[in-house]
C-alpha cells in the first residue's frame, strides 16, 4: 500500500495524514521538512483495527518528483489516494491515476484531506463530485471517498477500517519460491553493515539464504531480516522487508537493483513488451523515440522499437521492443511505465512479455507478432497451469481441456511440462492441481485447523471429513494434499491437526478427569452412562477423553473405559475361538455386568463387521488382526 499526494509546492495533506495514521513522520530529509513537501520515498506502517500491520510507502505528490514516486509503487497491494479538499483535482491527480492503471494496482481508498480548512459544504460536495468523475474508468472507480482531517483527527478510524476491508478482500500473496526484492533504499547500521529495503514478492526469504543482486550478479547472504521493526527468521511475500546483507558493501548497492536467489534472474538490455499509449499523451510515439523506462524500483534510458507500426497515436496499443541503455533485471509479467525525459511526461506503460528475447526483431514481420501474441497468452504449459488456477481446485483432464483452449494431445504434453517446471502437480486418480492453487489450499487448510484448535482447544484434531468438506475437495485429492502437506500437518484415520499441537489441561480440568476415572474404576463393568459421564466433566472434556482413547463409545448412551473395552474384546474373541459363537448372556455373566452393556457391545462389534448375528448368538465376521 502507498500514499500519494496531489498538492503543489507546499503539501500539508499527504505526509501529515501518514503521520496521523501511523505516528511516524515519513519525511526523512532535511529539505523535505524545510520545504514541507515530500521529495523522496518515505516509509511507515499502520496498525489496522483487526491487528494486522500494513506497510506504507509515502511517495512524492509533486510533479517534479514523479520519477521518485515511480520507484515506490512496484509491489504495492493498494493505493491510499490523497486529494486536498481545499484544492481538489490537480494535474498530477490524473497522472497518478494513469500510473495506477498502467501498473495494474487492484484499487484502494480515496482520502479527501484538510476538510477542516473548508467551511463551505457546497464546495466540499463539488470537490467530491469532480473527484468521482475523475476516477471513473480507472482502478479507483469504485473506491470509497472518505473525508478526513489529519490535524483534527477526524475520520482516521473510518479510513483505517476502509483500508482493512479492501485489503482483506484481496487474494493472498502466493509463495511461488521465486523471491524478488526490488531495492528502494540502502543504508548501513553500525555493527551490522549493509541494509536494503523493499517490498518482497514472488516468494519468501530466510536468514542464511544465499542471494545475489541483479543486474550485476553481486553475491551475498541474508544476515538478518526485519519487518516493521520486528526481527524475523523468514519474511513472507507481500511485506515490507529490511534485509541485512553479509558479504556486500554499501558502495555495491543502489536503488533499482533486485535482490533474489542465485540463478533466478539475469540482466537484460532488450525486452519485448505490450505497450499502451495514454489517450491524453501530448503527441504520437515515434519509432526509435528516446524514453525513460521504469519497472519496480529501477529505471533506464531506453529507445522504443515499434514492431507493428511506424507511429503510435495516443490511446492505442502496440508491440514494442525496448532497447535499454543500462541492463535491468526483468521478469515476464513485470509492469512498466514509459516517460519522455524532457519535458517530463508519463506517456504509457504495459507488461513485459519476454524479458530476454536475445536479438533485435525485424519490424513488420507477421511471424514475430504471432510469437509475441502466443507469449502474451503463455506457453502451453503456462496455459495449462493458468487453466488449473482458474478452476481453483484439483481437476481432471476434461475440465482442464474446457478452460485451457488446448487440443487434447497438446494438453497432455503441456501438463507434463507444467509438472516438470513446478507449475502443477499430478495426483493419483488422474487429478491435476496448479502449484499456486495448492499453496492456497494448504494455507486454507492451516487456517481451518488453527481456527478449529482455537474454538475446540480440548479436541486433539479436526475430523477428517469435516476438514475435507470445509476445503470443498473430493476424497482422493484431499488425501494426496494431506500427504504433501505432511511437514505442517499430522493426522490419523479420523482426525487432522497442526503439527506439534497438543491439548493442555488446566489443573482443575485434570482433577475433574481424575474424579471421573475413579468413578469408572469403582464399577468398571457397570460404568456411568454417556449422559452421566458427560454431565460430570462437561461435554468438551468428555469428547476430549473419547478423542484421546481413554473412553470408547460403543452406543449412543454406552461408554466403556479403554481397559474394559479391551477386556470385552478379548473375551468375545476367546469364546468365538473356543465355541464358535457367543451370546449376550455369556458375555454378561463373564463380567457380572448388565444385559444392556453386553448387548450394546455385541451390536457395536456387528457394526464394525467383527461379528455377525446368527439368531440369538454372534459368530465371527471379519476377524481383527492381532
Amino acid at each position: 500500500m502507498y500514499v500519494i499526494g496531489t498538492a503543489g509546492h507546499v503539501d500539508h495533506g499527504k505526509s501529515t495524514l501518514v503521520k496521523a495514521l501511523t505516528g511516524i513522520d515519513p519525511d526523512r530529509l532535511r529539505e523535505e521538512k524545510e520545504r514541507e513537501m515530500t521529495i523522496d520515498l518515505g516509509f511507515a506502517w499502520i496498525d489496522l483495527p483487526g491487528g494486522a500491520q500494513l506497510g506504507v510507502i509515502d511517495v512524492p505528490g509533486h510533479r517534479d518528483f514523479i520519477e521518485n514516486m515511480l520507484a515506490g509503487v512496484g509491489g504495492i497491494d493498494a493505493a491510499l489516494f490523497v486529494v486536498a479538499a481545499d484544492e481538489g483535482v490537480m494535474p498530477q491527480t490524473r497522472e497518478h491515476l494513469a500510473i495506477l492503471d498502467l501498473l495494474g494496482i487492484p484499487g484502494g481508498v480515496i482520502a479527501l484531506t484538510k476538510t477542516d480548512m473548508v467551511d463551505d459544504p457546497e464546495w466540499l460536495e463539488l470537490v467530491q463530485v469532480e473527484l468521482r468523475e475523475t476516477v471513473q474508468g480507472t482502478v479507483l472507480a469504485d473506491a470509497p471517498i472518505l473525508p478526513v482531517s489529519a490535524r483534527a483527527g477526524v475520520g482516521l478510524d473510518a479510513l483505517k477500517s476502509a483500508l482493512e476491508a479492501f485489503l482483506t478482500a484481496l487474494p493472498p500473496r502466493i509463495d511461488q519460491g521465486h523471491p524478488r526484492l526490488p531495492i528502494d533504499r540502502v543504508f548501513t547500521i553500525s555493527g551490522f553493515g549493509t541494509v536494503v529495503t523493499g517490498t518482497l514478492n514472488g516468494g519468501g526469504l530466510k536468514v542464511g539464504d544465499a542471494i545475489e543482486l541483479q543486474p550485476e550478479g553481486i553475491p551475498g547472504r541474508v544476515r538478518g531480516l526485519q519487518a516493521y521493526k520486528t526481527k524475523l527468521e523468514q519474511a513472507q511475500p507481500g511485506s515490507r522487508v529490511a534485509v541485512n546483507l553479509s558479504g556486500v558493501d554499501k558502495e555495491q548497492v543502489r536503488r533499482g537493483q533486485v535482490l533474489t536467489l542465485p540463478g533466478l534472474l539475469r540482466a537484460t538490455t532488450l525486452a519485448d513488451v505490450r505497450f499502451r499509449h495514454l489517450a491524453d499523451a501530448s503527441r504520437p510515439l515515434r519509432h526509435n523515440a528516446e524514453v525513460k523506462f521504469f519497472s519496480g524500483a529501477a529505471e533506464s534510458v531506453a529507445h522504443v522499437r515499434l514492431l507493428d507500426s511506424d507511429l503510435l497515436p495516443p490511446g492505442q496499443e502496440a508491440w514494442v521492443q525496448v532497447r535499454l541503455e543500462s541492463p535491468l533485471a526483468l521478469a515476464r509479467g513485470d509492469r512498466f511505465i514509459l516517460r519522455y525525459p524532457s519535458p517530463g511526461e508519463t506517456i504509457g506503460g504495459g507488461v513485459v512479455v519476454d524479458p530476454a528475447p536475445g536479438r533485435r526483431w525485424r519490424r513488420h514481420r507477421p511471424d514475430v507478432i504471432a510469437r509475441l501474441e502466443t507469449l502474451a497468452q503463455g506457453t502451453p504449459a503456462e496455459l495449462a497451469a493458468q487453466a488449473l488456477e482458474r478452476i481453483g481446485a484439483p481437476a481432471r483432464i476434461e475440465a482442464i481441456l474446457k478452460r485451457s483452449g488446448l487440443a487434447a494431445a497438446e494438453l497432455q504434453t503441456a501438463l507434463a511440462d507444467a509438472r516438470r517446471d513446478g507449475l502443477a502437480f499430478e495426483m493419483e486418480g488422474g487429478w491435476w492441481l496448479a502449484a499456486q492453487t495448492y499453496a492456497l489450499i494448504v494455507r486454507q487448510l492451516q487456517n481451518e485447523l488453527a481456527a478449529f484448535h482455537a474454538a475446540e482447544p480440548l479436541r486433539r484434531g479436526m475430523p477428517r471429513e469435516q476438514l475435507r468438506s470445509r476445503l470443498g475437495l473430493e476424497r482422493a485429492p484431499f488425501e494426496r494434499i494431506l500427504e504433501r502437506a505432511a511437514d505442517g500437518v499430522e493426522s490419523d484415520a479420523d482426525l487432522v491437526w497442526r503439527r506439534g499441537y497438543a491439548v493442555s489441561l488446566t489443573a482443575r480440568q485434570q482433577q475433574t478427569v481424575d474424579d471421573l476415572r475413579r468413578v469408572f474404576e469403582r464399577a468398571p463393568y457397570l460404568p456411568p452412562s454417556v449422559k452421566e459421564a458427560a454431565a460430570q466433566v462437561g461435554d468438551d472434556l468428555f469428547r476430549y477423553l473419547v478423542d484421546r482413547g481413554d473412553l470408547v463409545l460403543v452406543a449412543p448412551d454406552v461408554v466403556l473405559s479403554a481397559g474394559v473395552y479391551g477386556e470385552f474384546m478379548q473375551a468375545v474373541a476367546d469364546m468365538l475361538d473356543s465355541a464358535g459363537e457367543v451370546s449376550a448372556r455369556e458375555l454378561r455373566d463373564r463380567f457380572d455386568t448388565s444385559r444392556k452393556y453386553a448387548i450394546a457391545f455385541l451390536e457395536h462389534l456387528d457394526g464394525l463387521g467383527i461379528t455377525r448375528r446368527n439368531g440369538d448368538v454372534r459368530v465371527w465376521g471379519r476377524r481383527p488382526a492381532r
